[in-house]
């Protein structure tokens, strides 16, 4: 969640895997020599800023120049005309292991998702995917089908990535409920996945890198969704129903190496790729807010909450998202004048869109923790069953409140009351105790052991497991002297 520097935030959040996961089930790769035209030149630079402002903006300095230079390698394997100079490569300042693309030669990573490769070749092979998507024109292609469809149109129609599924609690509704929001980003069809992952082997190859990377990359992308899966104590690797990603990353892995095997390339370039983001930020950026196990934590804005047991957060620029199979709900903030009657009301309008005239049954008033609060209801059908609408808001200033917009089904709102009665200040110490977490890679000496090293990640829980994951390490594997790994610490 960004400062209230007065960015509003949007409603959404919910990562896992995006623009990189499943892929092509056929089809011919299509030519790519035609240059990229004007129009969708200027499409992307229109969506451009928009993008960055979504995932937390664009780094700078070394790192960011190390990604943007081998992208633009990777990008001129495809062929088009230009290819240099007409792609622009961004690494942005988000949590979450995503990667995108959107027509005109824009194409992103998160720094996340850097920190959980282990060589160039692999960085290569993310970046080719995406240079693919844009060779194929798969986003036009989708925007395409989505304008057929009247399902959506803008941003969401061109953007190779996140989270568009049906909704266990609203369709309509919860559409609205998620507008703005990362999870209106149209996912690519498996096909166009598919093919943009054979794209990128072939750009790899031609590159002289490892082509087997773009296997590999997905393997610890898989691994990483598992070990997600386990920590926030969902029984699978995949997110609700009313969140589902496309294809999951392992069903790829062994095909990606499949159609790797006896193409020529072996560059790697591990020791440069660990040299250069070594001390990367990783997980939450303070400055957006932090997730610490079940409690969020924003040091900048003095606030904190706690989710409900069972349930996941992800944060985002916009909003944080709390998600479960009971429901689902998000804090952000809108403009306020200081009327937090008011304030409930226009949340509810902005969830029922122009179609719905949502209003609350009625609007209750109360304090949190010495913060004055209200909040409102409304039940709305849906389909053959209702679902309960619950807008919670706190007045933190005259001109400022935040919100949660929660999802429940009919009779169980009181699945976040404990939640919403969690919102609290903190203090000026609480918030110096927030230190981000940065990768630091070490190399290994003699006598060190996985247990050992992994004593030293940043984390009070699965400590081997997170350093198994975040270095491509089988259950099998062992260290060797003089081998680099990288590990999780504090520090600014």
């Amino acid at each position: 969640m960004a400062k209230a520097s007065h960015k509003y935030w949007m409603a959404g959040a919910a990562p896992l895997a995006l623009a990189l996961s499943g892929c092509m089930g056929g089809g011919s790769i299509p030519s790519a020599s035609t240059p990229i035209t004007t129009t969708e030149a200027q499409q992307g630079a229109d969506y451009h800023p928009k993008l960055l402002a979504q995932f937390g903006g664009a780094m700078g300095g070394s790192q960011a120049q190390y990604v943007e230079q081998v992208g633009k390698n990777i990008a001129v394997q495809s062929g088009l005309g230009n290819a240099r100079e007409s792609f622009t490569v961004s690494l942005l300042n988000s949590p979450v292991n995503n990667a995108f693309a959107v027509p005109g030669g824009y194409i992103y990573t998160t720094r996340q998702l850097v920190t959980l490769m282990n060589n160039e070749a692999e960085l290569a092979g993310v970046l080719g995917h995406e240079v693919g998507h844009v060779a194929a024109r798969h986003s036009q292609r989708r925007q395409a089908a989505a304008q057929r469809n009247t399902l959506l149109g803008g941003l969401g129609a061109v953007l190779s990535g996140v989270l568009l599924g049906d909704s266990q609690i609203g369709s309509t509704l919860s559409r609205g409920f998620l507008q703005g929001s990362q999870l209106l980003t149209l996912r690519f069809s498996r096909s166009q996945e598919l093919q943009a992952d054979d794209l990128g082997i072939q750009y790899l190859t031609s590159a002289g890198y490892d082509p087997t990377a773009m296997g590999t990359v997905l393997a610890s992308l898989a691994a990483q969704n598992n070990l997600d899966a386990q920590l926030q104590g969902r029984g699978n690797a995949t997110v609700p129903e009313w969140a589902s990603t496309h294809p999951d990353p392992a069903s790829r892995v062994q095909r990606a190496i499949s159609a790797a095997q006896g193409l020529p390339g072996s560059v790697t370039n591990r020791d440069t790729f660990l040299q250069r983001i070594d001390g990367l930020l990783y997980g939450d950026d303070p400055e957006q807010g932090v997730i610490e196990g079940s409690r969020f934590i924003h040091p900048e804005l003095r606030l904190t909450f706690t989710a409900p047991q069972g349930f996941y957060m992800v944060n985002s620029t916009s909003a944080v998202s709390v998600n479960g199979q009971g429901g689902q709900a998000q804090l952000t903030l809108a403009p306020y004048n200081g009327d937090l009657d008011s304030y409930i009301r226009q949340q509810f309008r902005a969830l029922g869109g122009e179609q719905n005239n949502l209003a609350p049954q009625s609007i209750e008033r109360t304090t949190v923790n010495g913060i004055r609060a209200a909040y409102g209801q409304a039940r709305v059908n849906n389909g053959n069953s209702q679902v309960d609408v619950t807008i919670f808001a706190y007045e933190f200033a005259n001109d400022r409140a935040y919100h949660f917009a929660a999802i429940t089904p009919a009779g169980r709102s009181s699945t976040f009351s404990a939640m919403f009665q969690s919102m609290r200040r903190i203090s000026q110490s609480e918030a110096d105790q927030v230190i981000p977490r940065k990768l630091d890679v070490i190399t290994v000496q003699r006598g060190d052991t996985i247990s050992g090293l992994a004593r030293r990640m940043a984390y009070d829980d699965a400590q081997v497991e997170r350093f198994r994951v975040l270095n491509a390490l089988g259950s099998g594997d062992q260290l060797q002297a003089g081998q680099r790994v990288k590990i999780v610490v504090r520090g600014r």
